[in-house]
């Protein structure tokens, strides 16, 4: 019996997340978000410190990031990670409450390539990754020359 097309564009992609949040409901509603992605490891850090170690110690595809965590704010995340996400491996996405900062600023010309509202609904997770990752077999055969 096929898939529904949904069902097989969520089987497809393929990477890993980091998501970097100091809020425990907002970690677990990430997690449970990213369930429905079987090839999508999730990888969380409770502050900004713990981020920036677990982004340089393998980076993501993907870093959600809480603009305003108690140890440090998103933009000095955003600041030491920038020399390792300038080459667009990776794709920082920005989580915050508020409408406008002069920080999302700051951090998109840093390297961060989205800003997402909080509380985070599951359907902008889903769109944002079904644009940002693709499983390695749609990668290799998109690139693919005709034999």
């Amino acid at each position: 019996m096929a898939q529904p097309e949904s069902d097989a564009l969520l089987e497809d992609l393929c990477g890993t997340v980091l998501c970097i949040e100091d809020d425990p409901l907002s970690r677990t509603l990430v997690e449970e978000m990213l369930s429905a992605f079987p090839s999508v490891t999730l990888r969380q850090a409770v502050n900004g410190h713990d981020g920036i170690c677990a982004a340089l110690e393998e980076m993501p595809d993907v870093i959600l990031l809480d603009m305003n965590m108690p140890d440090m704010r998103g933009l000095e995340v955003v600041r030491v990670l920038s020399n390792r996400i300038a080459d667009g491996s990776c794709h920082v996405i920005l989580l915050t409450a508020e409408r406008f900062s002069i920080d999302v600023v700051k951090a998109m010309s840093l390297g961060a390539r989205e800003h997402w509202p909080k509380p985070l609904s599951e359907d902008k997770l889903q769109g944002g990754l079904r644009r940002i990752l693709r499983a390695p077999q749609r990668q290799s055969t998109d690139n693919a020359l005709p034999p």
